[in-house]
């Protein structure tokens, strides 16, 4: 419970009309102050202001993407309890109706901006994924790798559209991805809004250098990354930090394989993962491989295979499945 005086500061720090609206549209989504701007039609000095305020008070949260932040309602604490019951008990009057229509045209304009980003990339896409086994498949295997967990925070490094936090949306309370592309979490963000995804943001973030304090996390996933670094097992060794002591990654990627055009037009580092290779960075850092599931392309040996992987401390029983 917070004391009177921390209590009193949150109170008054909500107690506004501007900053209300500001935690409303919070609530639906995360916003920059340029987004806030143009939806509540002020000037970007005094939205800042309320924005510092509500901040300070912990009821919104700010996560930097270099020039940019992204402002989200808080996660943690007594002010992310108290904002979140303030934005439930808000009527849908005129000014708030309005909001939310200036809230759908910038969201609308930011997805025409993602679709553009998207279609430019298609092409690229479409030809990888005619190397392997269709996603659906993958998808439903992690999926069920999670099945009957409670998992109150999942984060997925490398998110790059956020596909993964849409598969897995049912599966966990709040989910985070983590990408150092704008542009690919610019396609994120329209994803999740239009799967009305609330459960999970996207933040800018080098995987190489994490901070700690955006978990502890019961389960870590990383979705067809590894491949693009040298040294797989230094990545899992940042990485373990973001875990709780019993959380548990899920690694999705590619066999070993001889297809050396990705290197060049792809931008892949390594020619796949052997299981072999991935227990033995697993026992690095404590943990080992508990799962594994492989998922042969259709194309035969033109294709690539896809492998699952789950990874878990203490060890559990080894077990393989196709």
């Amino acid at each position: 419970m917070a004391d009177l005086t921390a209590l009193v500061n949150i109170l008054k720090a909500a107690g506004e009309d501007t900053r209300l609206r500001l935690l409303a549209l919070l609530a639906e989504g995360d916003h920059t102050v340029k987004d806030l701007t143009e939806i509540l039609r002020q000037s970007q000095p005094r939205v800042s202001r309320h924005l510092k305020l509500l901040a300070d008070a912990g009821l919104v949260q700010r996560n930097a993407e270099g020039a940019w932040a992204y402002y989200s309602l808080a996660q943690h604490g007594e002010g992310a309890a108290l904002g979140r019951w303030l934005v439930e008990r808000l009527d849908d009057g005129p000014e708030r109706k309005l909001d939310r229509v200036r809230q759908n045209a910038v969201r609308a304009a930011q997805q025409e901006q993602a679709a553009a980003f998207f279609a430019k990339v298609a092409g690229h896409w479409d030809e990888l994924r005619r190397l392997h086994v269709p996603e659906s498949a993958v998808e439903e295997a992690v999926a069920d790798a999670l099945a009957g967990q409670d998992v109150d925070l999942l984060i997925d490094l490398g998110t790059g559209t956020g596909r993964m936090l849409e598969v897995l949306a049912d599966n966990y309370k709040r989910g985070i991805g983590i990408d150092s592309s704008r542009e690919m979490l610019g396609v994120a963000r329209a994803k999740l809004t239009t799967g009305a995804i609330g459960n999970a943001q996207v933040r800018l973030g080098d995987m190489t250098a994490m901070d700690a304090s955006v978990g502890p996390a019961d389960v870590l996933v990383l979705h067809q990354v590894l491949h693009y670094f040298d040294d797989p097992g230094r990545i899992l060794a940042q990485s373990t930090p973001l875990l709780k002591d019993d959380g548990q990654m899920l690694i999705v990627d590619f066999a070993p394989h001889e297809h050396e055009f990705l290197r060049v037009e792809q931008a892949h580092r390594r020619l796949g993962l052997s299981t072999e290779q991935l227990d033995d960075w697993a026992k690095a850092v404590g943990f080992s491989v508990d799962l594994v599931r492989e998922f042969p392309s259709e194309s035969g040996e033109q294709g690539l295979t896809v492998c699952l992987w789950r990874l878990t401390r203490p060890a559990q029983s080894f077990n393989i499945g196709n």
